[in-house]
């Protein structure tokens, strides 16, 4: 059975840095793409960043870019997300989600396994 478990999140003000982290069970992230999204109050789940298994290629969403940072941790099975210069617009419960080999891709459909969530909240 596979398991994503997210940590990290927490209140932070604007301008600040935050760290989370998705660690698997019952997969490992060098064979799993992954992905983080975003679902913040009232709108849809969107895609931040993604990971691919195999080369490492990443992708972000525009939004994010230059400001997060998507890496892995082979050996912890981890997944981080690192946000720097963080905005009230980044409000949001951020999850996980990993697909069994494949590229990295935005769609939320193309993921398998998803995490609880957790919330990351930017005060101005």
């Amino acid at each position: 059975q596979v398991q994503l478990v997210e940590s990290g999140g927490g209140l932070v003000q604007a301008g600040g840095s935050l760290r989370l982290s998705c660690t698997t069970s019952g997969r490992t992230v060098s064979t799993s793409t992954m992905g983080w999204f975003r679902q913040a109050p009232g709108k849809e789940r969107e895609f931040v960043a993604g990971i691919e298994w195999g080369n490492g290629n990443t992708i972000y969403a525009d939004s994010v870019k230059g400001r997060f940072t998507i890496s892995r941790y082979n050996a912890k099975n981890t997944v981080y997300l690192q946000m720097n210069n963080l905005k009230p617009e980044d409000t949001a419960v951020y999850f996980c989600a990993a697909r069994s080999l494949g590229t990295v891709r935005t769609e939320e459909t193309w993921y398998n396994y998803w995490g609880q969530g957790t919330q990351v909240t930017v005060s101005s």
